[in-house]
């Protein structure tokens, strides 16, 4: 069997990101690479949405961007605008597509099925792939979303709706979530934060034909896209050692109060490349220990005040653009910090805190 200096489990967004990073950046001229991956072809299969902070290597694979957002519950509305962050979206066939023509020119990168199709004793492995089934009983973000066409102009294109609480919460967390494409196109997503058991959150279908009907007041549009989810929100236990370096959700690249993942994997995925030839020797990258420690406490309150969650994210997004928008991507200082804090019910927190 042929050996390989690299091999990726996985080719999904975090091992083809890493893949894409080694190719541009001249790291496969003369080594080897093999990806493990089962799909038989790559289609558009999700959408995957960040604030820009930072550049990135897919700005000619984004659908749209935009400057203003609004969180929405029962009682509030709050809109937010900024210029300096646009809210981006790829579209993940343009993403593929990209991915798969840069690497197809470079004859050291060959796709496989199965790991035990080659031979990778003496590779340095990057894994994006869970290894065990993961705990259902956890708490996850599970969605499924659609893009719909109507045949007149609704939308209000130049404005997202992030989080939509104004819908049966069943007593855990749901929101709806809704990027306008154009005037008449939209992404609209059902969103639970929950764990997997519960089958009576998992009628998709029906709240999205519901929302769309009631909330949007659109009766008449046709299905172009359909995409489904779960992440988990929570590190699981996975094997560490010098020939396995984890990457992607596997990785810990997923902000769990969030689920962003998108921008934490480019990041990483850089780091790798710039260490590549040390990397068994690198500090593990990771995402700030202040935020790992933040997002549990914040999860903790989430367990268990589920009917609490739609004020709290509204009253988050009471402060200004930028602080929100760097808190939640990994970029915000102490004040930030300390300002997003502020706007937390301190009992409930500081509960969460010490327990």
């Amino acid at each position: 069997m042929k050996e390989f200096d690299y091999v990726i489990i996985g080719g999904g967004c975090a091992g083809l990101s890493l893949a894409y990073e080694l190719e541009i950046n001249d790291r496969l001229k003369d080594k080897t690479l093999a990806i493990i991956e089962n799909r038989k072809e790559y289609i558009r299969d999700k959408t995957w949405s960040f604030w820009k902070v930072f550049d990135h290597n897919f700005d000619d694979c984004v659908i749209k961007s935009w400057n203003s957002f609004t969180i929405n519950t029962f009682e509030n509305s709050h809109e937010l605008t900024n210029k300096k962050f646009p809210y981006q979206s790829i579209d993940s066939g343009k993403f593929y597509n990209k991915i798969s023509s840069k690497l197809s020119t470079n004859s050291n990168v060959s796709f496989y099925k199965n790991l035990n199709e080659i031979n990778s004793k003496n590779s340095i492995i990057f894994n994006s792939v869970f290894e065990k089934k993961l705990d259902k009983s956890e708490l996850w973000q599970h969605f499924q979303g659609i893009e719909i066409e109507t045949q007149k102009n609704i939308f209000d294109e130049e404005i997202i709706n992030l989080m939509d609480f104004n819908c049966d919460q069943k007593n855990n967390v749901h929101f709806f979530y809704t990027l306008p494409f154009s005037k008449n196109k939209a992404l609209v997503e059902t969103t639970w934060l929950s764990d997997l058991e519960d089958q009576n959150l998992m009628d998709y279908d029906l709240q999205l034909e519901n929302y769309i009907k009631n909330n949007l007041g659109v009766k008449n549009y046709k299905i172009n896209f359909t995409e489904k989810g779960a992440i988990p929100l929570f590190y699981p236990s996975l094997r560490n050692d010098n020939k396995v370096i984890n990457i992607g959700s596997a990785g810990g690249m997923t902000r769990l109060s969030t689920g962003y993942t998108f921008l934490n994997i480019q990041e990483h995925s850089k780091y790798i490349v710039k260490n590549i030839d040390k990397i068994n020797e690198v500090k593990i990258f990771e995402l700030g220990k202040k935020y790992q420690l933040l997002d549990k406490v914040f999860l903790r309150v989430l367990k268990k005040n589920p009917e609490k969650m739609p004020e709290i994210f509204f009253n988050m997004f009471k402060t200004s653009s930028n602080t929100i928008i760097k808190f939640l991507s990994n970029r915000s200082n102490l004040i930030e910090d300390i300002n997003i804090i502020s706007k937390m019910p301190k009992l409930i927190f500081l509960k969460a805190f010490f327990n």
